[in-house]
Formats: C-alpha cells, structure tokens, sequence
C-alpha cells in the first residue's frame, strides 16, 4: 500500500467534499462504493498522482447513461 503525505491531502480533500458540498447535494451513487469512497481507496491504495487519476475516470465513467454497479479500486485495469 502506497500512503505518502500528498495522498493524505488528497483523503482529506475528499472528506472536506463529503462533509460540505456532498451534504448539499445528496444522491445516490450509481456505483458501489460510492464515488467519493473510491476516490479515498484510490488514493489510499495507489498514491496522489494514480489515485487522482483513478478517480477522475471513474468521475467520467459516473454518467446518465451508465449501468453503475460493483466497481472496486483493487478490479482497476488502468495501472497493472
């Protein structure tokens, strides 16, 4: 596991999201975990930069005309 300083910034930013604006505007996430989840397991698990990435593609991916469903960190393809 890859957990450095600005990956702890990044989980921090994330909860900062979940305790105000995620508060103002609730919904129900397509996906499990939610998107905010995944992006603190991503970031957690793989660092600032990929966790980053990881969930900024799984931002787009969180669409109207997606199926949603189970989607973990550990299933990603783009970093193997």
């Amino acid at each position: 596991m890859i957990l450095r300083l600005p990956a702890y910034l990044g989980v921090g930013l994330v909860y900062l999201y979940r305790y105000t604006a995620g508060v103002l505007f609730p919904g129900g996430c397509k996906y499990h975990p939610s998107c905010s989840q995944y992006a603190i397991d991503a970031l957690r698990r793989y660092g600032l930069f990929r966790g980053v990435v990881l969930a900024g593609w799984r931002l787009v991916r969180c669409n109207p005309w997606s199926r949603g469903g189970v989607d973990y960190v550990e299933q990603q393809r783009l970093f193997r």
